[in-house]
């Protein structure tokens, strides 16, 4: 009898294409059906992030609560992803009812995992060696994007995070490989390719290219039909400037960058053990406004971290109010174990990080909100995903500036019936009102601005 699987995962974009890659698995040739409802699930993978406290929470939270459906409807519980990678014994002595775990190295043991062929059984910590290339997937979220993986792993020294500790040392796929995935989720029908890494910028480094993202992109604007190409999470100190020289030359690689900055403080930055400093954060923003002026720049920032003083907090609000980014995120401080910071002296209290973030949004939230009033009356480009969860008479999409997932939505309220009945589909919109966050627009025509 065929098992019904349903899987849950949890956290960045990265660990939803290993999903992806784990659902193809299950489509080759082995007696399973994938449910959407999970009520409907004889076993229920939860893919799990590690990243930092809230996120480890919520993924022992989500495990707890399948596992506390064993015998119930859920025969078997299959636990994969980051904290597999770097808590699987203490996950084993913690949860018996996991009937089994799949770490970032052994993808294609999902399969056995789901039949019962692999139990739960303890393996010493260790991070992650393997680059998974060619394999088949499945996507779990439709057709308007999907993200391109080009890279596993991440090299920098940055003192606060435990990724490496996960997803070990930075290694590049293959241009062909990711051209061929590429093409692969063009014939899907997905409109959107998202480019995505812990550290997108180096791309192609380790394998000998000056200038990897750059000649990748080209590679794929040139090898695929996309309309939109977007890469995500730039890193300081791996920017290259012909990405931003082909990015304003290229309609079809779209104007957008998240840089996510984490502090502006020289202080903080050198306990962080991150590059650049303030002067040359407002010199690399002012550059990339020159090179494309329609960029719409994203952002994020720790507050609290270990030695950030009243001055350093200070001169990151000042730079959030000069920089006028389009949207931003803060986070306060998370002391994760084996990381340098953790063992670091002088850390604000809780009480202050999380005020300091407050405060931050604050101001962001004002910025954000004028920047997307500026746009009332014009008219843009725009991706309508399908149908807003909130209204059925309200279609939700996005701009170029939003990204998905982590930046605002468009919501289209007029115009409807100018639009392809079959979604996700491109159009142009006109805006007539903004929020915070979200846009509000009128369909105008099913016709994009004609690409350079």
């Amino acid at each position: 009898m065929s098992k019904r699987v349903g899987m849950i995962s949890l956290g960045c974009p990265k660990n939803l294409v290993d999903a992806e890659v784990m659902l193809g698995q299950l489509g080759q040739g082995t007696d399973v059906t994938i449910v959407n409802d999970l009520q409907q699930a004889d076993v229920v993978i939860v893919n799990t992030c590690g990243f930092i406290d809230a996120a480890k929470q919520e993924s022992i939270d989500t495990i707890l609560e399948i596992a506390g459906r064993k015998g119930r409807g859920v025969e078997r519980l299959v636990v994969t992803g980051c904290m597999v990678q770097k808590y699987r014994g203490e996950l084993q002595q913690a949860i018996p009812e996991i009937d089994a775990f799949v770490g970032l190295d052994h993808l294609e043991a999902i399969a056995q995992a789901v039949s019962g062929d692999v139990d739960a059984a303890p393996v010493k910590r260790k991070m992650s060696v393997r680059l998974y290339e060619d394999l088949p997937r499945v996507l779990a979220q439709g057709t308007a994007h999907a993200y391109l993986k080009v890279s596993e792993g991440c090299s920098n020294a940055c003192t606060f995070c435990a990724i490496p500790q996960m997803r070990g040392k930075f290694r590049s796929r293959s241009v062909a490989s990711l051209v061929r995935e590429a093409q692969a989720l063009q014939q899907q029908g997905v409109k959107e390719l998202c480019l995505v890494a812990q550290d997108t910028t180096r791309y192609g480094q380790d394998l000998g290219m000056e200038r990897g993202l750059t000649e990748l992109v080209k590679t794929l604007l040139a090898e695929t039909e996309f309309q939109w190409i977007r890469f995500l999470y730039a890193y300081p100190g791996s920017l290259d400037w012909s990405l931003f020289e082909l990015m304003g030359e290229e309609k079809r690689f779209v104007s957008y960058c998240d840089i996510p900055l984490q502090h502006v403080s020289a202080n903080v930055l050198k306990a962080m053990r991150r590059p650049g400093s303030p002067g040359e954060y407002r010199t690399m923003i002012t550059r990339m406004r020159e090179v494309v002026p329609d960029i719409s720049l994203r952002t994020t920032f720790i507050t609290g971290h270990p030695g950030e003083k009243p001055a350093d907090f200070g001169e990151l609000y000042d730079f959030v109010e000069w920089a006028q980014f389009d949207q931003m995120g803060a986070f306060v401080y998370s002391s994760e174990e084996f990381t340098p910071a953790s063992k670091m002296d002088d850390l604000p209290t809780r009480k202050t990080a999380e005020r300091r973030r407050a405060k931050l949004m604050e101001l962001q939230q004002a910025i954000s909100l004028r920047r997307n009033r500026a746009r009332i009356g014009q008219t843009f480009d725009a991706l309508i995903s399908g149908v807003c969860e909130e209204s059925e008479h309200l279609l939700e999409g996005r701009i170029v500036g939003q990204a998905p997932e982590i930046d605002g939505r468009l919501l289209i309220n007029d115009g409807i019936d100018r639009l392809p009945r079959e979604l996700p589909a491109f159009a142009r919109v006109e805006i007539s009102d903004a929020h915070p966050y979200d846009l509000v627009g009128a369909a105008v025509s099913t016709a994009l601005h004609p690409a350079t």
